[in-house]
């Protein structure tokens, strides 16, 4: 049993968690799997301890987790009472609603593709490492579920997906197979609780899709609805970082400190308990500098002042870090392509 729950704490973390790249996920992402593990009759108390969570509010949509917290988790549950299949059986008892606006965007879709078309497009408003595809040129159509994701994510991703449809159709909805590169604990169990085939060994990671099922309509299919959904996610992911692994990190800290923080990289340094320049080399690493870094910070700090708050544009200025308003200027025409002035008056004016 020990060799089998090493083997799905493997799973269970991505490898830039086994690289120490420090890459974090939402809180709240964590609260979903938290009580899928309470319903599996786990001691979550003791659990969250172990991965360093008792403290962590997971109701505030701000907290980050680091993912290797994920790994912890998860192979702490493992190890005090291992389950096969544990990642199917999270997603057997997580109920649509768990990530709210996601869920809400596939469900108010006209159709079972359709649905499937939000996910590939919205799933990065939920921490979930995994990249949809779809290809509908053949029959069935062919739903990826891969990029840089560890195991256990795909697992979840692919079963979530899977079983959703089936509950939220009132089992309309099947998928033809469920493929995956490794060998889950229990295929066979895999087969009956998903409904439809389980290739293991496979050369993807990913679902096939009948053309009728992929027809299939949604029961609480509303277009109006879905179209305010739609702005309000469109919304959130242009706000999203684009970074990831230790420059998303850094970038989200930067975020707090530039107006009025320590933004020198040695403070920072000291946040991530490295020096300032393990910092720069890891982040030479990652295809980007501190500077770079520290200049979206200030960028993003200062549009949003200019645009929600009534401080005159020295102040943002002073703000955001430039003791005189020259440099300033200059920074904002490269960042916005036009002046202070100019882009409150747009926003104003909309």
């Amino acid at each position: 049993m020990a060799v089998r729950a090493n083997s799905l704490t493997d799973r269970a973390m991505t490898p830039e968690t086994r690289v120490g790249a420090m890459p974090t996920l939402p809180a709240g992402d964590m609260r979903v799997f938290i009580e899928g593990l309470r319903q599996l009759g786990y001691d979550t108390g003791s659990l969250a301890k172990m991965a360093g969570l008792s403290s962590i509010d997971f109701s505030d949509p701000d907290a980050r987790i680091p993912c290797d917290a994920y790994g912890t988790l998860i192979s702490s549950a493992q190890r005090s009472r291992f389950t096969p299949n544990l990642a199917l059986e999270l997603a057997r008892v997580t109920p649509i609603g768990a990530y709210p606006l996601l869920d809400y965007l596939i469900l108010t879709s006209s159709t079972v593709g359709a649905g499937v078309h939000q996910l590939a497009k919205y799933l990065h408003l939920v921490g979930n490492p995994v990249a949809v595809t779809i290809d509908e040129r053949g029959d069935p159509v062919q739903v990826d579920i891969g990029g840089d994701a560890a195991t256990f994510s795909i697992e979840f991703a692919a079963s979530l997906m899977v079983l959703d449809l089936g509950r939220e159709t009132h089992g309309a909805f099947t998928a033809s197979s469920v493929s995956f590169r490794h060998v889950p604990d229990d295929v066979a169990a895999y087969a009956r609780v998903l409904g439809c085939e389980v290739r293991p060994a496979a050369s993807w990671n990913g679902v096939t899709i009948g053309a009728e099922a992929w027809r299939v309509p949604m029961p609480r299919r509303d277009p109006v609805l879905r179209r305010v959904l739609e702005r309000q996610a469109d919304d959130i992911l242009a706000r999203l970082p684009s970074r990831t692994g230790l420059a998303l990190d850094v970038q989200r800290a930067l975020t707090k400190r530039v107006a009025g923080g320590d933004t020198r990289i040695g403070a920072l340094a000291q946040e991530l308990a490295m020096s300032g320049r393990t910092l720069q080399r890891r982040l030479a690493g990652e295809g980007v500098s501190y500077q770079e870094l520290l200049d979206d910070a200030r960028k993003e700090a200062a549009g949003r002042y200019l645009h929600e708050s009534p401080l005159a544009i020295g102040e943002v200025a002073y703000l955001v870090g430039y003791s005189e308003p020259a440099p300033f200027h200059r920074a904002f025409k490269r960042w916005y392509g036009m002046t202070p002035e100019a882009f409150r008056h747009t926003r104003r004016v909309r």
